[in-house]
């Protein structure tokens, strides 16, 4: 993969972009240490190899494991992580906001890393909904009345539902790539060809070559996406196995070929969700405080934030980041998905 400029200049463009684009949340005053005062380095990539020891919590239908930083009464951040990505997306992102003074909070999403079903029964269900859901049966396990939700990927999409459904849960949202709420009936509309190619994945899941082949191939698989969605970002093997482990969890592959299917219309949710999924296809407007970002060189299929914005009528501010940042945003850039956080729990 080509590399054009060096690490610290990246994320000295990244912090610049995102100061610049920070304006409208800019002046409601400091509630918070500034995310930068962790200390030399803090917010690098690649600066924290990993988290403390891992916590495990029953919640809802999982036991979910998950990662605890920053002072125990502290304003709660949760992390949600996407596919094919785990909670070492935000590892340099947790220190600096434990170091502003948050409670951070990075859980496993159903079907990865050390997240378990309490019973073999429950479907092994990857809707939308459904990983929602999660997130709020974690909150009521955690006892914690009302979070900043942050996220990248399905992590973004699992924010922004949660937001949009429970905005009484919610201090304020981060998302990258913005409103990402989707529904059935909208992803059986076709696509221009070229829009088409870029999900080539979502048809392979659909078949049970794709199905075998994610199965067998599942880290090869992954790494190609990390490849494609972040065309610039030189990640090493130790970088991506590090990842690549919580993928051999159990369920992991049913929860992702699930996911795609049932965006497609071709597997079924569960009628718990109906209520839900049925609100979620009205595409109903966020009302909390959000900041959305973008990386200039992501690969993956993401909207154009014009087509987006409206859907926010709360305090709302949308940065681009730039220096080569692409699908993995909080990993790539940190600080700047720090900075958001903070910037996003101030209003």
């Amino acid at each position: 993969m080509s590399h054009s400029i060096t690490p610290d200049r990246r994320r000295f463009l990244g912090i610049v972009a995102a100061t610049v684009a920070a304006t409208p949340f800019a002046t409601s005053g400091a509630l918070f240490a500034q995310s930068g005062d962790a200390g030399a380095g803090a917010g690098r990539p690649g600066a924290h190899a990993s988290f403390a020891a891992l916590k495990q919590i029953e919640a809802g239908v999982l036991n979910i494991g998950y990662a605890e930083v920053g002072p125990a009464n502290g304003p709660v951040a949760i992390l949600l992580h996407g596919w094919p990505y785990d909670i070492y997306a935000f590892v340099d992102v947790a220190p600096v906001l434990a170091s502003a003074g948050f409670r951070v909070i990075v859980p496993y999403l159903r079907g990865y890393g050390t997240t378990r079903f309490l019973s073999g029964d429950t479907p092994r269900n990857g809707q939308q909904g459904a990983l929602a859901t999660d997130v709020i049966a974690l909150m009521d396990a955690l006892k914690i009345e009302k979070a900043v939700v942050a996220g990248f990927d399905w992590g973004a999409r699992t924010a922004g539902i949660v937001a949009a459904a429970w905005p009484e849960r919610v201090k304020a949202l981060v998302s990258v790539s913005g409103y990402l709420i989707g529904s059935q009936e909208a992803n059986a509309k076709p696509l221009p060809p070229s829009a088409e190619l870029q999900w080539w994945y979502q048809y392979y899941f659909a078949t049970d070559r794709g199905r075998l082949g994610y199965e067998k191939y599942r880290r090869e698989f992954s790494k190609l996406i990390w490849q494609l969605a972040s065309p610039k970002w030189n990640f090493d093997d130790a970088t991506f196995e590090r990842s690549a482990a919580s993928f051999d969890n159990p369920d992991h592959v049913a929860i992702v070929i699930h996911n795609y299917r049932w965006r497609l219309g071709l597997a079924p949710g569960e009628t718990k969700y109906d209520a839900l999924e049925k609100r979620l296809a009205e595409f109903p407007v966020i009302t909390v405080p959000t900041i959305t970002l973008e990386g200039d060189a992501n690969g993956a299929p993401h909207p154009d934030p014009k087509a987006y914005a409206k859907k926010f009528s709360g305090r709302y501010a949308h940065r681009l980041i730039t220096g080569g940042i692409g699908h993995n945003l909080p990993q790539e850039a940190p600080q700047a998905f720090a900075d958001a956080v903070v910037e996003a729990a101030r209003s």
